[in-house]
């Protein structure tokens, strides 16, 4: 007797569509398409419509650092897995993945430099490591930035780009926030100016934390700067939300942002804040 076989599709109704593959250096709003190096030249920034493609941590520290100024600090501090956590595969598979695609140790690279001249701590979050998510290495790394940017009194300029708090360290992970808002206030205690630029997407722990604590806070051209995406949002209350709901724009109209500056406009828009601080 032939085995019956009975197949079964399971369509869920909020399930997005699957969206063709396109090569990472196409841009999403003109599809025009960049090599490698032109895109680099470019600060990754498309030069036909202006969209800002995602920037590797390195590449902006080295536009936002004077020459041979930016000394790494905290390299050593890396993510464990004190939870044993296995998903689909265990943690410590992915972190080594992550490191090893991105040549980082860790979400987050800090250290000291100089911005046209004058002395700063740099803090760089890389979306490209695990979505940039923050446990419990990214709040110690960022918490060490603040302490030594308080010891030298010099300004600390972070950047952030991240998806939230990185749920396989559990309530590790979300540690990190209160962690790091204790680290800025000790910061402004001391008087000493905290910058922070929004990159897309800058959400949920990050933004909830240190992102919103800056003395100036910029962020690039339509970043999604929210607790939560807006397709999880209108799930959630079945409402019909603005096109720029969550975006730069929307937050600049709400006062949430004091500027928002294009990537090859920033270093001298934060060179002429930290000449106001000093």
């Amino acid at each position: 007797m032939a085995e019956t076989r009975i197949d079964v599709q399971v369509e869920h109704k909020h399930t997005p569509p699957q969206a063709e593959k396109k090569h990472p250096n196409t841009c999403p709003r003109c599809g025009s398409h960049y090599r490698d190096d032109e895109l680099a030249a470019a600060l990754y920034v498309c030069g036909h419509c202006g969209h800002h493609f995602p920037m590797p941590a390195r590449a902006r520290i080295e536009y936002f650092a004077d020459e041979r100024s930016f000394a790494e600090e905290a390299a050593d501090v890396r993510s464990e897995d004190p939870l044993q956590f296995f998903d689909l595969r265990p943690y410590a598979e992915r972190l080594a993945e992550a490191e090893l695609n991105t040549g980082l140790g860790e979400a987050i690279v800090v250290g000291a430099a100089a911005l046209d001249g004058h002395p700063v701590e740099l803090a760089v979050m890389d979306f490209s490591f695990m979505g940039g998510s923050m446990g419990s290495a990214v709040g110690e790394k960022f918490s060490r930035a603040c302490d030594t940017a308080t010891e030298r009194g010099t300004p600390l300029v972070a950047v952030t780009s991240s998806g939230g708090a990185r749920m396989q360290e559990g309530i590790l992970s979300l540690m990190q926030l209160p962690k790091t808002v204790c680290a800025v206030e000790d910061l402004h205690d001391a008087g000493v100016p905290l910058l922070v630029v929004m990159a897309h997407p800058t959400t949920a722990g990050v933004l909830a934390s240190f992102a919103s604590l800056g003395d100036v806070t910029i962020a690039e051209p339509g970043a999604l700067i929210a607790f939560t995406g807006p397709r999880v949002v209108q799930q959630t209350t079945r409402e019909k939300l603005p096109d720029d709901f969550g975006l730069a724009e929307q937050n600049l109209r709400f006062g949430h942002l004091d500027a928002i500056v294009p990537r090859p406009e920033q270093r001298a828009y934060l060179a002429r804040v930290l000449r106001l601080f000093a």
